[in-house]
């Protein structure tokens, strides 16, 4: 069969990236599935295709016998002498069985399972490249949305953002342009399922990684991301780096850097928060942006009782206890906020603002 079969294959490969060695193995064993379909399903078979020239030869193996039981399976012992006076009993006898008009007959049969075997590289390649972009951002652009399933293509594929990873304050709308989060790649037998998220503390994560240097360097550490995906979410930094200012690292030359990462999340409040393994410093930063007086920490319990000033309390708890509670999610610690007043008319006493430790 006369065909340029180094062209097509070297098109194919680079259409769709498919390693030209695959390509060209899926054609053969395609071929040798169409003279077996012709010929005899128990023919044992292979094809051997000359890229130079296109030249296409099958090859029967059949073994060698005294007495040819199996036509499709045997050769007798005298005919194998002919092609080679070398053979013995049972060797494996090669034998050139290329019909004259088999370039028709394999058209005619290759096709569909070439497709399939394409479709099946293409899937592969496809959930190798996003297994490897699991946990990371990718940018799509919203294709459809159907029964609040919002699909995003990927560029060859499409990405699924479910209700549940949505932001609740968030509008979505055709051909918009979307940073996504990976949470999972799914093997399926319509190739990969890549789930999508806009909901998840990693993708705040990553876009800090994206738009301050010092955090993709690992000069600023992220220690810690609590979020309530939409209003607000609390980042606790630090540096080993005593010249460097984490804070002010993330937050950049006149807010930029952290606006760049409020706009993308649609106007979500961020609190940088100065990470510390004191937790009495560490429970009073994450109550930012609250200004807080002392901190009484009961370590058996995990709880903190925290104590500002009256006109703080307010701020301090956040609305609908927001502040608090993702303070608290941050920290690892149950947090207590009492008012200074509050805390006089507990003791009976005045307070003296400070911090106390009870192990």
């Amino acid at each position: 069969m006369q065909i340029d079969f180094l062209g097509a294959i070297e098109q194919i490969s680079k259409e769709k990236e498919i390693d030209s060695g695959v390509l060209l193995e899926s054609i053969e064993t395609a071929m040798a599935a169409a003279y077996k379909k012709k010929y005899g399903t128990t023919l044992n078979v292979r094809v051997s295709i000359e890229l130079s020239t296109g030249n296409v030869k099958v090859f029967a193996y059949k073994n060698a016998a005294d007495v040819v039981v199996d036509i499709f399976q045997e050769i007798s012992l005298e005919e194998a002498h002919k092609l080679n006076p070398n053979y013995q009993l049972g060797d494996t006898v090669e034998i050139d069985v290329t019909p004259k008009n088999f370039g028709r007959i394999a058209a005619q049969n290759v096709r569909n399972v070439l497709v399939q075997k394409i479709r099946e590289a293409e899937r592969v390649i496809l959930y190798n490249k996003f297994l490897a972009k699991e946990n990371e951002i990718v940018t799509g652009i919203v294709q459809r949305i159907e029964k609040k399933y919002i699909y995003i293509d990927l560029d060859k594929i499409e990405g699924i953002l479910p209700p549940n990873e949505r932001m609740s304050t968030e509008e979505y709308h055709l051909n918009e342009r979307l940073k996504v989060y990976i949470t999972e790649v799914k093997k399926t037998p319509k190739g990969p399922q890549i789930m999508l998220s806009r909901t998840h503390p990693g993708l705040v994560r990553r876009l800090f990684e994206i738009e301050v240097p010092e955090i993709a360097r690992g000069e600023v550490i992220i220690k810690g991301i609590a979020r309530e995906a939409g209003f607000r979410s609390k980042i606790a930094v630090f540096s080993h780096d005593s010249s460097i200012d984490p804070i002010g690292a993330c937050v950049g030359q006149r807010g930029l850097r952290v606006q760049e990462i409020v706009d993308e999340l649609k106007g979500e409040k961020i609190d940088i928060i100065k990470w510390s393994n004191d937790s009495h410093d560490f429970i009073a930063s994450s109550l930012s942006p609250a200004k807080v007086l002392g901190v009484r920490i009961i370590e058996k319990e995990k709880t903190a009782r925290v104590i500002v000033a009256d006109n703080q309390l307010s701020l301090a708890i956040g609305k609908e206890g927001q502040n608090a509670r993702l303070a608290a999610r941050l920290t690892g610690w149950k947090i207590d906020i009492k008012s200074q007043s509050q805390m006089e008319a507990m003791q009976n006493i005045p307070y003296l603002p400070g911090r106390e430790g009870i192990h």
